[in-house]
């Protein structure tokens, strides 16, 4: 999963849209948003290829997620969630004592 918000950031980036705006997880141990913060702190492994996703096939797809997040949700908002999974031990990216640096 780090390996693949690094590699497509911007498609990282519209799941976390998606959480935020739904209020619900990309899985029901963890948020996209953690597995994000952890990859920039924790010192994730290098992604190698990014790929820049700038084009209209994105772009697109973009459009489409926001469109369907102007809609009713299909289901209640964290309806499978279960509690949080540590990301590492000590994360500080998960740590809840660690003040928020973003």
């Amino acid at each position: 999963m780090l390996l693949s918000i690094g590699r497509r950031p911007r498609l990282a980036d519209l799941y976390a849209e998606v959480e935020q705006a739904r209020g619900d997880s990309f899985r029901a141990d963890w948020r996209i948003t953690d597995l994000i913060r952890h990859a920039e702190q924790c010192g994730a492994p290098s992604p190698g290829v990014i790929c820049p996703d700038d084009g209209p096939e994105f772009t697109a797809l973009e459009e489409q997620v926001r469109a369907a997040l102007q809609r009713k949700p299909r289901k209640e908002p964290d309806l499978a969630r279960r509690d949080r999974r540590v990301l590492c031990e000590g994360c500080a990216a998960h740590n809840p004592t660690t003040p928020d640096l973003s």
